[in-house]
């Protein structure tokens, strides 16, 4: 018994350092960076504390703040289309609405045309969007 005991015991030590190693391939993939673009509507960067408007103090946004300084921010976008769906096409696309086609609400959104979350999910990401629709 003691024989098939360590023949067992050894067989199975060996597996497990075979799936081990065969684990470890040696590539190290360049990892992605992580991308959150949050966007909302009907407030200006005074409404958010990272910024460092005139509400910071009064009204702290700690968790965007948080995101925010291990990230990015944009200190110099506009609005080219105050409008809901076409605000959200134009940002979509990167075309201003006469050229993506979605000038008001109710209209159908062009989805055959190149948008950002396309081009993203070609670069190997996989996106969602959260909230608010309207397209």
């Amino acid at each position: 018994m003691r024989k098939h005991s360590k023949v067992y015991l050894g067989l199975k030590w060996m597996i497990f350092i075979f799936i081990g190693f065969s684990a470890c391939t040696g590539k190290t993939e360049k990892a992605q960076p992580n991308i959150l673009f949050i966007m909302a509507d009907d407030h200006s960067t005074r409404a958010i504390s990272c910024y460092d408007g005139i509400f910071a103090e009064k009204a702290k946004t700690v968790n965007i703040d948080r995101i925010a300084e291990e990230g990015m921010r944009f200190t110099n976008a506009f609005c080219t289309n105050s409008i809901c769906s076409p605000s959200r096409a134009t940002i979509l696309t990167g075309k201003y609405s006469h050229k993506n086609g979605l000038y008001c609400l109710g209209q159908s959104f062009n989805m055959s045309q190149q948008t950002t979350v396309g081009l993203l999910g070609a670069a190997g990401y996989q996106t969602a969007v959260y909230g608010k629709w309207h397209l």
